[in-house]
């Protein structure tokens, strides 16, 4: 038996073509994971770096070794998958190891599958092309090469996203005990499936390939030369680089985890901070601070929604504004509801009023979740958008307040701007001047990702930066206080004093 490295050296020979300096490294890679009993893998190269194509020879090598193996090849559609298939196919036919495994007759010998001359008698083929979205219930395979199943179409929201990595789950359902899961493909998300760190405000508890051996290669090396010298010389990728949308640069062939499209609304540009508030009495009065920031202002923003599996959720958000103008976000609260049971609750309960102890209809939950909310953060008012179902809570709102005691106003807020442009507005100038700090702990919740993901026409989720926008649209600009000097020279003739012409000699 040949090793891999040696495989693929005749193969490239067969063509006339030497052995990359990459090819080699990955060829050992993938022969020393199989090998030592590392069944989880992910290979990340550069765009254009043969890597589907060694894929290809690796999975004709492990026909080599054991015509018995079963291989499923799943791609973001069918007509991807099936290209390597079908390159495996050739290989098979052409390279001088493999001329036994060819079958007689030409029997399920086909571009979407084919099954090679082998012992076992088998309901799967040798090899068998399956696009993401296709059905793969019933099938058995020994080793599954995801070939670029992340692609831009199917990764760009968070709800496509959900999707794959459920797809990608029933890998598990397929996979023989012991089966090997070979990743090849390059990022096309911040939150890309390849990422090896966990992105907290997705809610997630580890990486989606969380304890996969990792195999990465960046067009450049970190000395800063080519990983492929003979092919993209440092003309040919500065040449790539310039004619290239940086971010996508980036992504595809640094293999950084990026979205290639940038967003509109950067999270690079906030000012994160741990700081406590604190509530202090000062010359007989009550001061906030936050560090050494002292808050002159705040805004409470409440956006209703009974929320469903496809739209916006309901959010409140507490933001301060301090001495200097720069606007503070302290806290969102993604606020949910349970459905009223339905418990007869007397002669009303049919109007939707809380007509039982406790809350039990989703409007009086929401507005008591808002109520705790701004006690919490000693707010003295809150808009409420009263547009749809939000003209109802204003008042339950208020009785909400008066129930724990804490005195605050509810000002109604009936919205006609479009949400996109009142969102672009809100955060534009803001985020540009680097006014907007942000506690820490937000970075756990959706508002990072609704940031990073947001487009005027885009149709995820933006509940959070809605909320966030009315808290700075709600409150004036304020101008940053300047300390004037007592003295200062003028230069002004007169020293700046106007001096009035009487008509008349004293």
């Amino acid at each position: 038996m040949v090793r891999f490295a040696e495989f693929v050296w005749i193969w490239n020979a067969m063509l006339g073509l030497s052995l990359p300096t990459h090819h080699r490294t990955m060829a050992d890679w993938l022969e020393d994971c199989w090998r030592s009993g590392r069944h989880e893998l992910l290979l990340m190269a550069f765009r254009n770096s043969g890597k589907s194509t060694l894929v290809g020879l690796f999975c004709a090598w492990l026909l080599y070794r054991d015509a018995n193996v079963r291989i499923l090849v799943l791609a973001a559609d069918l007509d991807l998958a099936k290209k390597m298939v079908r390159n495996v196919k050739r290989i098979i036919e052409r390279h001088p190891l493999l001329t036994g495994l060819v079958p007689g007759g030409g029997t399920d010998w086909g571009t979407e599958r084919f099954t090679v001359k082998r012992d076992a008698v088998l309901r799967d083929p040798s090899m068998q092309a399956v696009g993401i979205g296709g059905n793969i219930t019933g099938s058995r395979a020994d080793v599954v090469i995801c070939d670029d199943v992340e692609v831009p179409k199917n990764s760009d929201t968070g709800h496509k996203r959900a999707e794959l990595r459920e797809k990608l789950g029933e890998i598990s359902y397929v996979l023989s005990p012991g089966g090997t899961q070979l990743y090849v493909g390059t990022p096309h998300s911040f939150y890309s499936i390849y990422a090896d760190e966990i992105r907290p405000e997705t809610g997630e508890a580890a990486p989606f390939l969380k304890d996969f051996s990792r195999f990465c290669l960046p067009i450049v090396n970190k000395h800063g030369d080519s990983n492929w010298p003979e092919r993209f010389s440092a003309a040919a990728i500065e040449a790539i680089r310039a004619r290239t949308p940086a971010r996508k640069f980036q992504s595809q062939m640094m293999l950084e985890m990026v979205a290639p499209v940038a967003g509109m609304l950067d999270p690079a540009k906030l000012k994160f901070y741990d700081a406590a508030r604190v509530i202090e009495q000062a010359n007989g009065r009550l001061r906030l601070r936050i560090g050494a920031r002292t808050m002159v202002a705040s805004a409470c923003h409440f956006d209703p929604s009974f929320g469903s599996a496809t739209g916006d959720g309901a959010v409140v958000a507490c933001m301060y504004i301090c001495d200097q103008g720069e606007y503070w976000l302290h806290d969102l609260a993604w606020l949910h509801a349970s459905k009223p049971q339905d418990d007869g609750g007397g002669p009303d309960a049919a109007k939707g009023l809380d007509t039982t102890r406790g809350h039990t209809d989703e409007a009086s939950q929401l507005c008591a979740q808002v109520a705790g909310f701004m006690a919490r953060h000693h707010l003295p008012s809150v808009r409420v958008e009263t547009n749809g179902i939000g003209r109802f809570l204003p008042n339950i709102l208020r009785r909400e307040l008066k129930r724990i005691g804490w005195a605050a106003s509810v000002v109604e807020h009936h919205e006609k701007t479009n949400k996109a442009a009142r969102i672009e507005d809100a955060f534009g100038a803001v985020l540009g001047a680097g006014l907007l700090h942000v506690q820490s702990s937000l970075g756990t919740t959706p508002f990072l990702r609704q940031m990073r993901e947001w487009h005027p026409e885009g149709k995820d989720h933006d509940d959070g930066l809605d909320a966030v926008a009315g808290c700075i649209l709600s409150e004036p600009v304020r101008l940053p206080r300047v300390d004037m000097p007592i003295k200062r020279a003028d230069w002004r003739a007169q020293g700046g004093a106007f001096m009035a012409q009487n008509g008349f000699d004293p």
